[in-house]
C-alpha cells in the first residue's frame, strides 16, 4: 500500500511540474512574438511620449487595468509622468483629469471593450492622441487610434484559453519596454530614480553620503601617535565606537586602534602600561571620504570583514568615523 501511495504521488508531482512548465513555455513563446513586433509603431509611440507636454493617462479594464496600473508605477518612477483612469470612473466625473496636452494608452485584449469604446469620443473631443495597446488590430479600439501597439497571442496559457494569462505577460512586458526605453531616451539617471524613491533601500543606496552618517567633531575617538595606550583606551571607552584614530603631530592618519587590536595584543604581552598609542595601532587603516555613498561605506566594511571606516579629507586627516550598526539602522544593508 505504501509503494503504491507513493508512486500515486510521484506520479501527481510529475503532471503538476509539467503543467507549471507548460504554462511558462507558452507566456515565454508570447514574449517571443512580442519581440518580433517591437517595430516602427513602437518607436513612433516612444517619441510621441516623449514629446508630450502633459502626462500618460493609461486605461484599461479588469486584468487589463490593473496591468496597467503597474505600467503607470513604472513610467512614474523612470520619469515619465502618468495616472491610471478607470474607464467606468471616467464617465462619472475622473474624465477631468485629462487634458489635451495628455496622451491616453487604451489596453484591451480583444480592442472592443465597451466601457472603452464608450470613452473613444470623449477622447476625441478633448483631442487627445490615443494609443492603442491590443490583441485585435483590427477592432474598433485600433481604428481610433493614431498607433497601434500589438499585444495579441496565440493562446492563454489558461486551459480553457480564457482568464488573461500570456496576454496580460505581453502588455506588461511591452510597458517595461516603453518605460525602459523612455528612460534611457531622456537620459534618466540612478540619481534621478532615487529622487523618486527617497524614503526607500534605493533611494538611501543612491542618495545618503558619508558625511550624513557619520560621527563628526568632538565626538570622533582621535588621540595622538605618543599618548600612552590606556589613555588611547580611554579615548575608545569614552567615545563607544570601539575604536580610536591615531594621529601623528601635524594631525594626519597614521593608524587605527580597535578592540580587536587590544585583544590580539593582549595575547602577545600583560606588560601595557609601557606601550603607547602607536605600538598598538594598525597601520594604513581602511579610509573612505565624506562624498562618498554610504552604501560603498558598507561595501567596504563587508569587503574587508571591519566595522568602523575613518572618514578623512583630502589631506588624510580625519574628519569622522562611521560605524556598521548604524547603517545598517539606516536600511543600508542588502540582508
Amino acid at each position: 500500500m505504501n509503494n503504491e501511495q507513493t508512486t500515486i504521488s510521484t506520479t501527481g508531482t510529475a503532471d503538476i511540474i509539467e503543467r507549471g512548465r507548460s504554462v511558462v513555455e507558452i507566456e515565454h513563446k508570447a514574449i517571443q512574438d512580442l519581440y518580433n513586433r517591437i517595430d516602427e509603431s513602437f518607436a513612433q509611440a516612444v517619441e510621441l511620449i516623449l514629446n508630450c507636454k502633459g502626462r500618460i493617462v493609461i486605461t484599461g479594464m479588469g486584468k487589463s487595468g490593473i496591468v496597467g496600473k503597474k505600467i503607470v508605477a513604472t513610467m512614474n518612477s523612470t520619469g515619465t509622468p502618468a495616472i491610471y483612469l478607470h474607464p467606468s470612473d471616467a464617465v462619472h466625473g475622473d474624465l477631468g483629469m485629462v487634458r489635451n496636452e495628455d496622451i491616453v494608452i487604451c489596453i484591451s485584449k480583444s480592442g472592443n471593450t465597451e466601457e472603452i469604446l464608450n470613452l473613444l469620443p470623449l477622447f476625441l473631443r478633448i483631442k487627445v492622441p490615443i494609443i492603442a495597446v491590443v490583441g485585435n488590430v483590427q477592432s474598433k479600439i485600433a481604428q481610433h487610434a493614431q498607433i497601434i501597439l500589438d499585444i495579441s497571442v496565440e493562446q492563454e496559457a489558461c486551459t480553457l484559453d480564457l482568464a488573461p494569462t500570456a496576454s496580460t505577460t505581453a502588455t506588461l512586458v511591452l510597458g517595461d519596454a516603453l518605460a525602459v526605453t523612455l528612460l534611457e531616451k531622456r537620459n534618466f539617471t540612478r540619481e534621478d530614480f532615487a529622487r523618486f524613491h527617497p524614503g526607500g533601500h534605493i533611494g538611501k543606496r543612491l542618495l545618503l553620503k558619508v558625511r550624513e552618517m557619520m560621527v563628526k567633531d568632538e565626538a570622533i575617538p582621535v588621540v595622538k601617535e605618543s599618548v600612552s595606550l590606556k589613555d588611547a583606551i580611554i579615548e575608545m571607552t569614552t567615545k563607544r565606537l570601539g575604536a580610536t584614530c591615531i594621529i601623528d603631530e601635524d594631525g594626519h592618519l597614521s593608524g587605527i586602534i580597535t578592540d580587536g587590536d587590544l585583544r590580539r595584543l593582549l595575547g602577545r604581552t600583560l606588560a601595557l602600561n609601557s606601550l603607547t598609542a602607536a605600538d598598538a595601532m594598525t597601520k594604513n587603516p581602511k579610509t573612505i571620504g565624506p562624498g562618498a555613498l554610504a552604501a560603498t561605506a558598507m561595501q567596504q566594511m563587508e569587503m574587508y570583514s571591519i566595522t568602523q571606516l575613518i572618514v578623512v579629507d583630502d589631506f588624510n586627516k580625519p574628519v569622522g568615523m562611521i560605524h556598521l550598526h548604524d547603517l545598517v539602522k539606516a536600511g543600508l544593508s542588502e540582508r
